[in-house]
């Protein structure tokens, strides 16, 4: 076994990895940037290498420096985690000629199995079924439009050389192939530096379910069941689950061979999981997609289920043991369930938010486990993914891990950023959920009133009795979790009760009313406080109208914001300003943009005449391309720059009233004369 390992990663991931180093006396190595510098994962290792820039491709896409720093640290082996570097063939072709093992398959592996056009050929020799698609590498659009036809509508473009949903556009007409094709090239150049793409039938309600794969270098190759992945939002997984309520036995026995006979088809060694799309009206069949070449983001819930250390597993294999399983040693108890935590807003077609946690709150218990890789006060910035942690349940049934997950979720909260987790706990809560009638575009078909999670009286009650409780500092001069600490206990509102850690009104009559601002809508909030006590650890419990309820509040005095965490959800509001207009764009239809990134095209000039729906920027954010389309329809003044980084809610353009605009022209031009 190793004496040292570097974890070429950050996060959760980085977390994970040190966690079983730590268990089997393995010394460790964590790499971190310049926005890493505080992270959880470079605290915990045993020593940490800094590489650089924020920017991943100058810190952890860089091999000569996470290499140096290897051998400079007198690492054994380099664990690479997920993403980064981890599916780079030239990466584990550099650990082997430098004498360092790479925890991961050979490069020729990854290279066969990270071409889905040369996966796809590979696999098909072992008799792994496939869907009907192109075959050929390095097609143009020309003859992919041409492929098209004899494909069959509807098809889906992928990118050869990458995953994650990426590059990936279903295309139910031939009208809107080319375009389609020209996006997909961009995206694909992009985020994988290859811009070959090839195109598959588009299989009908579709399934994701994947299988894990153990090999070691001696020829012997396991399953360890299989996950459930079919729920998801623009490609990208939000729920896993083991096993799938789909398969039947003799289904998962095929299944899982089939996912065995395509890590024979390249030699493959370490860890490895083979997705396969299964249309929900023919479960018995099953076909290829592509394999992902290193333990993945939902391995936790085959742990689970299995009650075997996968990382483990990849130490072992790495320093050329064989593998300590057989097949028939595979047996799966009970039933896991992931949850992936993200910072982004669901009612803003998921984009990604940022910000700073004012606190980190997860649960503990039985059947609970949380990977995570934020700390309180570390701040999520847009250079990497915006997932934050993995809350992973385990119980002895699919219903019971439902409602375990739901009560979890409800623990839960990152005050300071909006997250996804009121929506994870609404979509578990689906009849088509509970049920198991799962199918990849389940969460695009959802409506605005399941994606958006609005307060209700109660959480509007909760923080304006903040504000009163603290004396009015809350959103304007305290930041972090209010506790006891923070009541006024000498204010004229506030009786002596001679507890630090209560308040009450000492006057029956007291309605306050706060201006708060909640989802962009201002609201003046009147509440008959009837007292309020604070735990030692935080929690408020308060009798509000005849109510009695619990939450933990927070406040953050650098944006005027408010924090209300409860079993109801997690509630941001601001507090108004009576002289600043809360309504943008009281002057013309704003372009806003929706999540920090780069401006990678600007469609129209300014002066241009522009219709409702008409695109106006395009801007680049963890790797994907969104197009922002005029609000309104006008005369479009733009002020975004192509090349330049944006922030959140920075103004791109503003569209306005054709009438208007050529008043404010007449204007102009007689004041000039």
């Amino acid at each position: 076994m190793f004496n040292t390992v570097l974890i070429a990663n950050r996060g959760e991931i980085a977390l994970r990895v040190i966690r079983t180093c730590r268990r089997l006396g393995i010394r460790t190595v964590a790499v971190y940037s310049d926005a890493d510098a505080q992270a959880a994962h470079v605290k915990a290792a045993d020593t940490a290498v800094h590489l650089g820039p924020a920017q991943a491709s100058e810190s952890y896409l860089r091999i000569d420096k996470v290499i140096a720093a290897a051998k400079t640290t007198g690492a054994e082996a380099i664990h690479p985690g997920y993403g980064f570097l981890s599916e780079n063939a030239d990466f584990s072709a550099a650990c082997e000629s430098e004498g360092i093992v790479f925890l991961g398959p050979g490069a020729e592996a990854i290279r066969t199995m990270g071409d889905k056009i040369t996966a796809k050929n590979a696999v098909s020799q072992r008799g792994v079924p496939l869907v009907p698609g192109t075959k050929d590498a390095a097609m143009s659009n020309e003859s992919l439009v041409t492929a098209a036809d004899d494909i069959g509508f509807p098809v889906l473009i992928k990118p050869s050389a990458g995953g994650g949903g990426k590059g990936m556009h279903a295309v139910f007409e031939p009208s809107e192939l080319a375009t389609a094709l020209d996006t997909a090239r961009r995206e694909a150049a992009s985020s994988f530096g290859d811009d070959t793409l090839f195109l598959e039938r588009l299989v009908a309600t579709p399934r994701h379910i994947e299988v894990q794969i153990m090999a070691d270098a001696h020829g012997n190759v396991i399953h360890l069941g299989e996950r459930e992945c079919s729920l998801q939002r623009r490609h990208q997984k939000v729920i896993e689950e083991a096993p799938s309520a789909l398969l039947d036995e003799a289904t998962r026995a095929r299944i899982g061979q089939a996912a065995c006979e395509t890590a024979k088809s390249v030699g493959y060694r370490g860890a490895g999981t083979v997705e396969f799309i299964v249309g929900a009206d023919r479960p018995d069949e099953f076909f290829f997609m592509e394999m992902n070449t290193r333990l993945q983001v939902e391995h936790p819930v085959t742990e689970e289920v299995t009650g075997i250390d996968l990382v483990e597993l990849q130490l072992r294999v790495g320093a050329g043991e064989e593998l300590p399983l057989s097949q028939d040693d595979i047996t799966m108890t009970g039933h896991s369930i992931e949850a992936r935590i993200y910072a982004e807003d669901p009612s803003r077609g998921f984009l990604p938010t940022g910000g700073r946690a004012l606190d980190v709150v997860f649960p503990e218990g039985e059947g609970i486990r949380i990977d995570a890789g934020l700390d309180a006060g570390q701040t999520i910035a847009s250079d990497y993914d915006p997932m934050i942690a993995k809350l992973i349940v385990h119980a002895p049934d699919r219903a019971a891990a439902i409602a375990r997950l739901d009560a979890a979720l409800a623990a839960s909260a990152v005050p300071g950023i909006v997250t996804n987790i009121d929506f994870l706990r609404t979509l578990m809560g689906l009849d088509e959920v509970v049920s198991g009638n799962l199918d990849t575009s389940l969460i695009d078909r959802l409506g605005e009133d399941q994606l958006a999670h609005a307060p209700g009286d109660l959480d509007r009650q909760l923080a304006a009795t903040a504000v009163l409780v603290t004396g009015g500092r809350a959103g304007t001069e305290l930041t972090g979790a209010l506790t006891a600490a923070h009541l006024p206990q000498n204010s004229a509102t506030a009786s002596a009760w001679g507890r630090p850690s209560a308040w009450r009104t000492s006057r029956p009559d007291f309605r306050p009313s706060v201006a708060l601002t909640s989802g962009g809508e201002n609201v003046d909030v009147e509440a008959q406080v009837d007292d309020v006590t604070i735990d030692d650890d935080g929690l408020w419990h308060l009798t509000i109208d005849g109510v009695q309820t619990t939450a933990r509040v927070f406040s953050d005095a650098r944006d005027r914001s408010i924090w209300v965490s409860s079993d109801r959800g997690v509630f941001v509001f601001t507090r108004s300003q009576a002289d600043t207009s809360l309504t943008p764009g009281l002057d013309g239809a704003e372009v806003l943009a929706p999540m920090p990134g780069s401006v990678v095209a600007v469609r129209v000039e300014s002066g241009d005449h522009v219709d409702q729906g008409d695109p106006i920027v395009v801007v680049e954010a963890m790797k994907m391309e969104h197009v922002l389309t005029a609000p309104a329809a006008g005369i479009v003044t733009v002020t975004a720059v192509q090349g330049a980084q944006v922030g959140l809610d920075e103004v791109l353009a503003t569209v306005v009233d054709e009438a208007a605009a050529e008043a404010a022209d007449s204007a102009a031009a007689d004041t000039a004369n």
